[in-house]
């Protein structure tokens, strides 16, 4: 098997014994993204060499998928958050300061809800890319663990819902990414 064969784009797979049963009638469709050939403009850009890129935001769930990728080994920020995250890296290497751990390609990680940490783009690779499911909010907070910023959902639909306006991707562009 050739794991560096890239996938087919679409593929359809016709089983005579297997009829389709009909979604529910109130069900969204999938979301089906392939990220390898993204316009860079649905990227937003979060910090110096660092983007986020939405795959799923759920506002009944308040919940968000993303990417994060960043050029450079580099801090990037300090913060927390008030339910589990789970990531797993695709690319390069990252970390928190405060954990001795590195996650590189193929690491999954669950956070627990509180931790303060900092995120990192390791030095031993110098980038990182990393997809992150985010449970609830995320709190910014300084040196000493004071509150900066707060961002949930519904910030996050708002800030990529301009973005997209504004580049000219449209607010369909988001709108294809909410369940």
């Amino acid at each position: 098997m050739n794991r560096d064969a890239e996938p087919p784009k679409t593929a359809t797979f016709e089983s005579p014994n297997a009829p389709r049963v009909p979604p529910p009638p109130d069900m969204r469709p999938e979301i089906v993204i392939h990220t390898q050939d993204d316009d860079d403009r649905a990227w937003l850009q979060v910090a110096d060499n660092a983007w986020v890129r939405p795959l799923m935001f759920n506002p009944m769930m308040g919940t968000w998928t993303d990417i994060m990728r960043a050029e450079g080994a580099q801090v990037l920020n300090r913060h927390h958050h008030a339910t589990p995250v789970t990531a797993y890296t695709l690319e390069g290497a990252w970390g928190y300061l405060e954990h001795d751990w590195v996650a590189t390609p193929g690491t999954f990680v669950t956070e627990p809800a509180s931790e303060t940490h900092t995120l990192i783009v390791h030095p031993s690779a110098g980038h990182m890319k990393a997809i992150f499911h985010n449970w609830g909010p995320f709190i910014d907070v300084d040196d000493e663990g004071n509150v900066i910023a707060v961002s949930d959902v519904f910030t996050r639909l708002e800030i990529f819902r301009e973005h997209y306006r504004n580049n000219g991707l449209g607010e369909a562009f988001l709108d294809n990414l909410i369940r």
